[in-house]
């Protein structure tokens, strides 16, 4: 998959155009849902809001990896449903993803909940743990947090 032809796009949900929002939306369950076993309500509500950025990479239209990052009430950003297809894993995407996530978020502090076996990537892009291990559907989880300022620009591998 040539790197070179993957872009990197973002809409508010109001931008989204159906087809996008399902191809996206299918991305997230057929790994979260399926390949993770794990059942609950993927649609939230929080892909619809006004302060919700919808970042994904494209290759000739498909989705190849994808997060939303949300406005919380008190100001923080919050980065969620961070995903990469599987014939899309281990060629620099998710970090990709990321940083062109971190550049929208700017100077704000910004949070995620990063599966724990991934904890080492999102190091690498500024994030320390904020908050004690905890299992949600089976899968063990770290609350992390990046304090306002630029992300460090250390190399990144993909997960």
């Amino acid at each position: 998959m040539p790197q070179q032809t993957t872009e990197v796009r973002t809409a508010g949900f109001a931008d989204l155009d159906a087809r996008t929002f399902h191809d996206l939306l299918k991305l997230r369950i057929d790994v979260f849902v399926v390949e993770q076993h794990c059942p609950y309500p993927e649609l939230d509500g929080r892909d619809v809001e006004p302060g919700t950025r919808h970042l994904w990479l494209t290759d000739g239209g498909a989705p190849l990896a994808y997060l939303r990052i949300l406005a919380d009430p008190d100001g923080v950003a919050r980065i969620g449903r961070v995903v990469v297809a599987p014939a899309a894993r281990g060629g620099g995407q998710a970090g990709r993803l990321m940083t062109a996530a971190l550049d929208l978020v700017g100077d704000r502090p910004c949070v995620l909940e990063a599966q724990s076996h991934l904890v080492g990537f999102y190091a690498r892009h500024g994030f320390t743990a904020s908050g004690p291990e905890y299992v949600e559907d089976g899968i063990p989880h770290t609350p992390m947090r990046r304090t306002a300022g630029p992300a460090p620009t250390t190399p990144t591998i993909d997960v």
